[in-house]
This record gives structure tokens, C-alpha cells and sequence, in this order.
């Protein structure tokens, strides 16, 4: 009788074992359904210039810079600038001469119709080689960004991004970084850094700089004038669910993805 009791004992019923799988079930896709990812995020945008003499030799300038960061963040309806369209009044201005106000209008415009969420303003680099950085906010609703700033001097030319998403797959990005090729805006038509004012009319469509004087010694390969890297900031890798809070639900989570890679 004891050894009886002592082996039913010991087993396992298994309706027990159902009802326990089926609670965790339960609250596993309880979790899925009610997590979800911080609202609003905060980013650093940093610019790391390289441009210099060694890595763009030709008729490199003695005062070779960059003005100040200026974009902002969107949705997807729409876009500040993109190769193979016209300039806005306001990529023509910053491109032309570093200026911001036309295109931090253009993106306060945007973001009183509600398609835009912030603008991104941040310094310059001078001289270049060099380092710029400035925060800013992303939100589910206004998670793409737009950042550039001119090739200084030059008659129409600027580096940037344009639309590039912080987010992927529905969580933040935690760090996403692109190199910065030179782009002619299509509103100058001079070919020199020192180029006196030839005003492209009409304007050209927004272009990518392939040739002089971006050329390195071999005279074929443009290298990149930098990167810019964007890079969320104060992210707790142990919110798995990016929700802003460490609780169950991360705990949930990594219960629901156990099992080999």
C-alpha cells in the first residue's frame, strides 16, 4: 500500500499538466496582446565628418566645414527632400548657404498639419574632420527622420538622410548609422567649392555628386564624407518589450522565446 501511494504520489496527472500549459498560454498570449512598444522614444543623432584633405584630395578647400544639423522627425506620407526630385525652398537655402530657417519653416508647416512631430536641430562642424550631435524625440506616429547639413564651402551641395525609419519589425531601432555620400541640391550650377553664384535655371533635380571634386587619388572611388549614426538613448536591454518599464510582461516574453536560437 505505501509503495502504491508513494508511485501515485509521484505521477504527474496529466490534466494537471494541460491546465498548467493552458494557464501559461493563457498569459503568455495575454502578454503578446497587451505589449507594446514606448510611444515616445528619445534618439542622439551624431555626425562624424571625415571629409579632409587625405580622404578628398582634390582642390580640397583650407576651410573645409559643415553647417548646422537641421530636419526632422515624419511619418511616411511624406518627405523633405529625395534624390530625383526638385529642392524645396528650404533644402535650396541650407544647401546654398547653411541657413535652417526656410526648412525648419518648411518642417513646422509639416508638423502643424500633423505629419511631422519635431524638428531636429543641432551644430555645425568646423573644421572638418569633426564630430556634431543633438537629441530628439521620435513617436510611433512621427518615427522617421530627415537630417542634413551643407558641404561648406560649395555652390549647392549637402550631405544627409531622408526618411530613414527608427523603427523595424514594430520595435525602436537601437542604433542605425549610414554613410553621407555628397548630393548636389540642382539649384547652382558651379563645379568648384569656390564657384561664384551661377543659379541653375531652371532648377535640376536633386542628384548624387559621383565625380569632381569628390574623387579620391585614383580618381574613380568617392568615399563617404562621413556617417551619421542614430542611436536611442537610456535603452534598458532587459525591456524586452520596449514598453518604458521593466515588469511581467518582459518576463513573459522570454518565456514565450525559449527554445534554440
Amino acid at each position: 500500500m505505501n509503495s502504491t501511494k508513494l508511485t501515485t504520489r509521484s505521477k504527474k496527472s496529466p490534466t494537471a499538466f494541460a491546465r498548467t500549459l493552458t494557464i501559461g498560454g493563457i498569459l503568455l498570449a495575454s502578454a503578446t496582446a497587451h505589449a507594446q512598444v514606448a510611444e515616445t522614444v528619445e534618439y542622439m543623432v551624431t555626425f562624424d565628418a571625415a571629409w579632409s584633405e587625405e580622404t578628398h584630395p582634390q582642390d580640397h578647400p583650407s576651410n573645409a566645414h559643415f553647417s548646422g544639423l537641421i530636419g526632422g522627425t515624419h511619418n511616411d506620407d511624406i518627405l523633405f527632400w529625395a534624390l530625383g526630385d526638385l529642392a524645396t525652398p528650404g533644402i535650396k537655402l541650407m544647401a546654398e548657404t547653411g541657413m535652417k530657417t526656410l526648412l525648419q519653416g518648411e518642417v513646422e508647416t509639416q508638423i502643424a498639419l500633423g505629419d511631422a512631430g519635431e524638428v531636429i536641430s543641432g551644430p555645425g562642424i568646423n573644421p572638418s574632420p569633426g564630430t556634431a550631435s543633438t537629441t530628439f524625440t521620435a513617436t510611433t506616429d512621427h518615427y522617421y527622420a530627415t537630417v542634413v547639413s551643407m558641404i561648406a564651402p560649395s555652390p549647392d551641395w549637402f550631405v544627409g538622410v531622408s526618411g530613414i525609419s527608427l523603427m523595424e519589425d514594430g520595435t525602436w531601432v537601437n542604433e542605425i548609422s549610414f554613410d553621407l555620400y555628397p548630393i548636389d541640391a540642382g539649384t547652382d550650377s558651379g563645379t568648384m567649392y569656390t564657384s561664384a553664384n551661377q543659379p541653375t535655371v531652371p532648377p535640376e533635380f536633386i542628384y548624387e555628386i559621383t565625380g569632381y571634386p569628390f574623387l579620391d587619388d585614383d580618381g574613380m572611388t568617392v568615399n563617404p564624407l562621413g556617417t551619421l549614426t542614430f542611436t536611442r538613448v537610456s535603452y534598458c536591454p532587459e525591456d524586452v518589450d520596449q514598453n518604458g518599464v521593466i515588469d511581467v510582461l518582459d518576463l513573459l516574453a522570454v518565456l514565450a522565446a525559449w527554445g534554440p536560437c
